[in-house]
């Protein structure tokens, strides 16, 4: 005879206490001046713990944040992990209405908040709903400062107080289709994702993580695992290239993650040197998609330290990996082109509508299994139905996968544009013409057509110094795809419009030509 707690899992609160007790007085976090060895991690996240618990949080309560990258606003994150709170991180550079949004769609009582860069921002969100009760991660005329109060409590022993099927994280998505969703994973999740990331990934034999990118997302995901290594952590804010470079030699940071973005900046960049990166092992990058030229570039110039990793909120944070042995342009430059294969403890399908695995070589939607899959959609059971049909998360991205099991992503489902009656996928044309030694990036998108119905549009940012012709770019597409890929036009602009999380914004990027029709939106 067994009893039920036989076979219960751990919950993300214990593996920040084994994380804890394995560090001892290694260095945990970086953070400007602050520096905390793992014990003084415990310490301080110990008395953050007692410091909720005193006014009353507990197990199935919810609290959010909004905050900078800052080590205080995690600790946050990881008291409530531990005390079986609901954690919401709300986006630094999100819109009051959006934040006003999620504290009230996710039934939030408490949010905690740093009073230096988003003061104002919770004065006006405590505005609008009078019940909210704020903290400060600092002193305030706002609200308490529940640093101070955590500082001034004694440590005692973390007793991670969730289940294993309680939510850990409610994560909203950035709403481009829309009022952003609230994506349930729990503990179960979280703590499959972290030993994931341990077994499947390429990791430095002295992990030392600088976080550059929001810690509330892709980034934050990769804190947990460096801490379970024992490694440090290396908060930072803001990104630009020469003070990269320069965070990278003074902390000689071993690994860091980015979004292309931020990499094609790096490369444009004259006054770097092949060297800026010297001390990285493993150049982590996703979040959306790399033009593979500009990778082989990267590659060329830095060295084989890249991994790609490609997941979604509803299935975080890697579905699949593209892994530093994976990067070789001589031997496989195809596979610059891939988001690599799927990782271990999933079940991964490439399938057509009728919810049908399609053959190698043909196009399916990525769908998922596993351990890994959200609870569902917060408050949403239709859309989270949907998701979840043919019993398989369905992520709505469009994807070929070759003899040897990498999948090439073609586009995202909605993106994708529909041209006298031919599919054409953006992301293809994008990666054509970024093969142009003049083209520093694309945007490729379906705009109204009288003939067409859809006329495929390439929004094109040349580098500097350097010129191209629309019809020299048409006619590089038209050779290597053929003539329905082909753009009708080509617009040149300075930048292309980038989501909070450094993501190409397609919905911006169709607002300009599809002006209130409902394309524009999709």
């Amino acid at each position: 005879m067994t009893v039920p707690e036989l076979y219960d899992g751990c919950t993300v609160g214990h593996l920040f206490r084994r994380a804890i007790e394995r560090g001892g007085d290694r260095i945990a976090f970086v953070d400007d001046d602050t520096v905390l060895t793992y014990r003084q991690l415990g310490a301080r996240l110990s008395g953050i713990v007692q410091a909720l618990e005193a006014r009353g949080l507990a197990r199935g309560d919810a609290v959010a944040t909004l905050s900078d990258n800052r080590v205080d606003a995690y600790l946050v994150t990881a008291a409530a992990n531990t005390m079986g709170v609901r954690s919401t991180a709300m986006h630094p550079l999100g819109s009051a209405d959006d934040h006003g949004y999620i504290l009230s769609d996710a039934g939030i009582g408490t949010l905690v908040f740093d009073p230096t860069a988003h003061g104002e921002r919770a004065a006006l969100l405590a505005a609008r709903a009078p019940g909210l009760r704020l903290l400060a991660l600092g002193p305030s005329d706002l609200a308490p400062d529940l640093l101070a109060d955590a500082a001034s409590r004694p440590p005692r022993p973390l007793v991670p107080r969730a289940a294993p099927e309680d939510v850990a994280n409610l994560t909203y998505t950035g709403g481009t289709s829309g009022r952003p969703k609230g994506v349930m994973t729990t503990h179960r999740v979280r703590v499959t994702m972290v030993m994931s990331e341990l077994a499947e990934w390429d990791w430095p034999a002295e992990p030392r993580f600088l976080a550059i990118t929001p810690i509330t997302h892709a980034a934050g995901a990769i804190v947990l695992p460096v801490l379970m290594r024992s490694g440090t952590v290396i908060v930072a804010r803001g990104f630009e290239p020469t003070r990269f470079a320069a965070l990278v030699r003074e902390h000689r940071a071993t690994m860091s993650f980015v979004v292309p973005t931020m990499l094609y900046r790096m490369l444009d960049d004259t006054t770097l040197g092949d060297d800026a990166l010297s001390s990285l092992e493993v150049v982590i990058y996703g979040a959306s998609p790399i033009a593979p030229a500009r990778l082989a570039e990267a590659v060329r110039r830095y060295g084989p330290r890249f991994m790609q990793l490609y997941g979604q909120t509803e299935a975080p944070n890697a579905i699949t990996a593209l892994r530093r042995a994976d990067h070789d342009p001589v031997a496989h430059p195809e596979r610059l082109a891939s988001c690599g294969v799927p990782i271990g403890p999933i079940q991964v399908a490439l399938l057509d509508t009728d919810g049908d695995e399609v053959p190698d070589g043909e196009v399916g939607e990525i769908c998922v299994r596993g351990p890994l899959v959200m609870a569902g959609y917060w408050n949403r059971p239709e859309e989270t139905e949907q998701a979840f049909r043919h019993g398989w998360l369905h992520t709505g991205d469009l994807a070929r996968r070759d003899a040897d099991g990498f999948l090439y992503i073609v586009d995202r489902s909605k993106d994708m544009i529909v041209s006298g009656g031919f599919n054409v996928f953006p992301r293809e044309v994008e990666d054509v013409l970024t093969t142009h030694p003049a083209v520093a990036a694309a945007g490729v998108i379906g705009v109204p057509d009288d003939t067409w119905g859809e006329a495929v549009k390439a929004v094109v940012v040349l580098r500097p110094g350097m010129q191209a012709d629309a019809s020299e770019l048409i006619a590089l597409v038209r050779e290597a795809k053929g003539p329905v890929q082909a753009p009708k036009s080509v617009d040149f602009v300075a930048s292309l419009p980038l989501t909070g999380l450094g993501k190409p914004d397609k919905k911006a990027l169709r607002a300009a030509y599809w002006g209130r029709s409902a394309r524009g939106v999709a």
